[in-house]
């Protein structure tokens, strides 16, 4: 029996070398740990089980059957982040260089069934160069097999990605059809076809960061939801962000004990908005006064900055945020902001997650190239995506909501729970000087006359009085109590029953 045990044990220590010593050195001089370094900083200390570690490709063109490696360059198991069970598989680079074969994907596919039946979250950590072209079709047919199980996962357990290196080929669309991507900087890209292959076809000379490095993937495609200087920065961030969510789709909300009062009053919150109804002013500090301990992890911080997203706690409870920043094109909704919202929104209701939004919008954004560019289109996808959410929708009004970007915003029309305004809320068509010019063109350019004009409007429509005499807001609110009130509204609405017709699934604008 001994010889047993000593032979399981010397597989195992093989198996764990990967490629062997010189490519884990190869790797570290990259400034990148290796596939199983990265899931011991990700899941808990000693929780890792793994599964397939002896598992070996069958292929046998061009000389492959001399070369088998135990693991076959991923590693899959599972594990606990601070004692919730997580399925996770890291593709090692050691290993003919983390390419995808047949019994590469069967491993993959095997952990995502078992996240499914168990509803629990999957993470992927990326590094890898594509397929495996000595396989041709077989691994091809692995691809198919891992994408069509993101395809059936969506919306039922959480799908994370996490890009650490290379990520070329077929490996970038496993990843786009998870619920977030996150990438290293200067370590990792994402391509479909790489330089050399742009150079040939379009003739265009670019390097791997230029063509797909997380600067372009978080700021200029929206791929990335964020990038990090390095990979311990990115699985402590992962942990982070597993802690917010929600096991699967019929899961209750993570909650943890939280010293913050949910009656905390933040008078300065008073005095945020500006009298000047034109000067900017940061959002991003209302919704760190507004949840547990200033914490909030944003989503798409470097996309989009003229809207904010992202995950907070409310009495020790997942929320989350959308917000108009005023701080960027005064806070419009274009294309990009549509598009990076509605995302967000459609994940939070998959997931049970509630929201809360924040509005000072002043329509959207004019011009040739937002209307060429689809803006109609990527409009209706934040309107579809906060009038089909069935979550508790919890909306305050800071300064603007006009024309039919205050619809869009969570309005009540949109099934909005509870729809709080500041007292400095304008809730109008437009704004005052451009609605007076509209309406009182017989003045004939008299200045007198216009500003008396406007100051009438003023009064009358951009006023939050005006829409809660109409039932449009529930309430107005003081600013300092804002964090109250959210709270006590979260509070009553964990009991909400609404469903939508039903139907096979909806038809979104894409």
């Amino acid at each position: 029996m001994k010889h047993i045990l000593e032979e399981l044990e010397a597989r195992r220590a093989g198996a764990r070398l990967g490629g062997g010593e010189k490519r884990i050195a190869a790797q570290h001089a990259k400034s990148k740990l290796t596939a199983r370094e990265r899931i011991e900083i990700l899941l808990d200390e000693g929780s890792f089980e793994e599964f397939g570690m002896f598992v070996q490709h069958r292929a046998i063109d061009f000389g492959m059957e001399k070369t088998k490696i135990a693991g076959d360059g991923v590693v899959t198991g599972w594990g606990t982040v601070n004692g919730r069970p997580i399925f996770v598989f890291a593709k090692d680079f050691t290993v003919f260089g983390g390419s995808l074969s047949e019994a590469h994907a069967e491993k993959i596919t095997k952990l995502q069934d078992m996240a499914l039946k168990n509803g629990a979250p999957i993470i992927g950590l990326f590094d890898a160069g594509g397929a495996r072209i000595q396989e041709g079709v077989a691994a091809l047919g692995g691809y198919g097999e891992v994408f069509q199980r993101n395809v059936l996962a969506s919306g039922v357990i959480p799908q994370i990605s996490v890009i650490m290196g290379p990520c070329a080929g077929g490996d970038v669309y496993s990843p786009a059809m998870t619920d977030f991507i996150f990438m290293v900087r200067h370590s990792s890209y994402m391509f479909v076809t790489g330089p050399d292959v742009v150079k040939t076809v379009t003739n265009e000379t670019v390097t791997a960061e230029e063509l797909g490095g997380a600067s372009v993937h978080t700021t200029r495609s929206s791929i990335a939801d964020g990038a990090y200087d390095n990979d311990v920065e990115a699985l402590v961030a992962m942990r982070r962000l597993v802690d917010l969510l929600p096991m699967n789709n019929r899961a209750p909300l993570p909650e943890i004990e939280t010293d913050d009062p949910a009656d905390r009053i933040e008078m300065s919150l008073d005095t945020l908005v500006p009298d000047n109804a034109n000067k900017p002013y940061d959002i991003k500090e209302l919704i760190l006064k507004v949840v547990d301990e200033a914490d909030f992890f944003e989503i798409q911080a470097a996309f989009a900055k003229n809207i904010v997203t992202g995950l907070g706690r409310i009495e020790g409870r997942t929320v989350g945020f959308v917000a108009n920043q005023p701080m960027v094109l005064a806070g419009v909704l274009d294309s990009d902001a549509s598009r990076k919202a509605a995302r967000f929104v459609r994940f939070c209701d998959a997931f049970s997650i509630p929201l809360v939004t924040f509005v000072d919008v002043p329509g959207f954004l004019p011009g040739t190239a937002q209307e060429y560019g689809g803006l109609i289109k990527h409009g209706a996808k934040l309107l579809f995506a906060y009038g089909e959410a069935t979550v508790p929708k919890i909306t305050v009004i800071t300064r603007k909501a006009y024309g039919g970007a205050y619809d869009v915003m969570a309005s009540k029309h949109l099934r909005g729970d509870i729809n709080y305004a500041w007292p400095s809320a304008q809730i109008a068509v437009m704004g005052a000087k451009g609605a007076v010019e509209i309406i009182f063109r017989a003045t004939n350019g008299d200045a007198d006359a216009l500003a008396a004009r406007t100051r009438e409007y003023e009064d009358r429509f951009l006023s939050p009085f005006v829409a809660a005499e109409r039932g449009y807001i529930d309430e107005v609110i003081m600013p300092h109590s804002t964090r109250r009130r959210i709270a006590a509204a979260l509070r009553l609405l964990r009991g909400k029953s609404l469903e939508n017709p039903w139907k096979k699934h909806d038809n979104i604008p894409l």
